[in-house]
């Protein structure tokens, strides 16, 4: 049941952030600050790290995707200034 809390909790998170990446990527545009973006990927990369340390594969996975979706934005927006 904790499992179930923390996976639907996690797929919540995660999707809120695929309208933006899409946007992102259709537009080649990142409208986000880049400081907000920089701070994002490497709390998120740091906190997957850790999630991987303690062995929580929510967190880790909740992590992983929220890395992967902001290093996207980032790229665009490093790419596309």
């Amino acid at each position: 049941m904790k499992e179930l809390v923390g996976l639907i909790g996690m797929l919540l998170l995660v999707s809120s952030w695929v309208p933006q990446t899409w946007e992102t990527i259709k537009n080649k545009k990142c409208p986000l600050n880049l400081e907000f973006v920089l701070v994002y990927v490497a709390a998120s990369t740091l906190l997957a790290i850790y999630s991987y340390l303690i062995g929580d594969w929510v967190f880790l996975t909740l992590n992983s995707l929220a890395a992967l979706q902001s290093g996207v934005n980032l790229y665009v927006k490093l790419r596309h200034k």
